[in-house]
């Protein structure tokens, strides 16, 4: 039986939050790409069967620079997803499955997110998920991260006594976080938390401390997100940001008061952002089957990975026109459309279902353990004592006796 690194934090927090662990930028070097597979089990039968193509072509474009890990429902899944997968000619080498029940395929929202310690070592943070406030099936997907840092022996920090999905906050690496208070703060999400207690959780294990809030807007069954910042907001790097025009804005519903807080926001260092804008579809989204959206599509929910970026397109006029101003931003890698027209349907794109795992920095000066299909046995501290605490230097212990 495995035994796992487990940490468990104890509320409230105290009202000056200290770092102890970072998010990474998305922009940084990844050791992979985590995807949950669409299925069958808890929406109708064409579930599936609308939405695999968009994850065939995410695969296709994530192999090659990078692992991706896809969460399936089952075995039976497992050897549907490879079949699919082997049919479209993408190779398997670097793909591999993890077996778990899921309720749905936001990884975004749902799945693990990865942080250092201070001491520059990999942790899982599994913080709370109910569904976007309790709107759709969610007890599955809210014990995901719990079984990926299982599956990865990683240690992990569970919070679940604080609600926050991946999409409600924008992070840029450098202690700067841009987020919605509909999303995060409301009765829906966490009633028993102040903005403040808020704050010091997101510094505490995001490393955020400069605090960018926009009112947002409850959004209802229209947008049980309730205005996830990804949709429409997003750091190209610690001094830039990705959005879209201010009409644009207005149309995606953003009050005017939220507009010209985003537009005078500062840096940690206190320095105006520069902004560079993205358009929305010129058409209303329609779907493979002919559905209308019948709302305009965004193009800032594209997902950096180490080779390429994953661009939400719609088959558009506009498609193109967002395509090259995003290949401009990231001229070294591809950039790739994926059609999310389905997937919009159904509220998200291409940010929404994929989540980045980071490279380990643990190996400088150190021998570099292969740790593939070892079992992590045992954590001690410099004393050889066992311990559970991660804000100090560690020695891992795996089952075949390397440390």
């Amino acid at each position: 039986m495995k035994k796992l690194l487990f940490l468990f934090i104890f509320l409230p927090l105290l009202n000056f939050a200290q770092i102890q662990y970072t998010m990474p930028s998305e922009e940084d070097q990844h050791e992979g790409t985590w995807l949950q597979w669409p299925h069958n089990f808890t929406y109708p039968p064409w579930h599936q069967e609308d939405n695999e193509p968009a994850f065939i072509e995410m695969v296709t474009a994530l192999e090659t620079g990078e692992n991706v890990h896809i969460i399936v429902y089952d075995t039976n899944e497992q050897i549907h997803v490879q079949q699919v997968l082997s049919a479209a000619s993408v190779p398997l080498t670097n793909v591999d499955f993890y077996i778990h029940p899921n309720d749905d395929y936001w990884t975004r929202d749902n799945g693990p997110i990865f942080v250092y310690d201070n001491n520059n070592n990999l942790i899982i943070l599994d913080f709370g998920f109910n569904g976007w406030g309790g709107d759709a099936p969610y007890a599955l997907d809210n014990q995901i991260p719990t079984l990926i840092a299982n599956d990865l022996n990683l240690p992990y920090v569970d919070l679940d006594g604080f609600v926050l999905e991946g999409g409600s906050v924008e992070i840029d690496g450098n202690g700067s976080a841009i987020m919605t208070r509909s999303s995060i703060t409301g009765a829906d999400r966490n009633p028993n938390l102040t903005e403040m207690q808020i704050e010091n959780y997101l510094t505490s294990y995001l490393g955020v401390t400069n605090f960018i809030w926009l009112d947002g807007e409850f959004g209802g069954l229209l947008d049980i997100t309730d205005m996830h910042i990804d949709g429409f907001v997003k750091f190209v790097n610690m001094n830039t940001i990705v959005t879209m025009s201010n009409s644009d804005l207005i149309y995606w519903g953003l009050s005017t008061q939220d507009i010209s807080t985003l537009n005078s926001a500062t840096d940690v260092n206190g320095s105006p952002y520069s902004f560079i804008t993205l358009p929305l579809t010129q058409n209303n989204v329609t779907t493979s089957w002919g559905g209308n959206v019948n709302f305009k599509g965004s193009y800032v929910n594209y997902y950096v990975a180490n080779d390429a970026v994953l661009v939400p397109v719609y088959n558009d006029p506009n498609d193109s026109i967002a395509l090259s101003i995003i290949q401009d931003l990231y001229p070294s890698k591809t950039v790739v459309g994926i059609d999310c027209s389905n997937m919009y349907y159904e509220g998200g794109m291409v940010h929404c279902v994929t989540q980045q795992q980071p490279i380990s920095l643990v190996s400088t000066n150190m021998i570099q353990i292969d740790n593939y299909n070892k079992r992590l046995i045992n954590t001690i501290d410099i004393l050889g004592k066992e311990t559970k605490q991660t804000n100090q230097p560690l020695f891992y212990i795996y089952d075949d006796g390397t440390v």
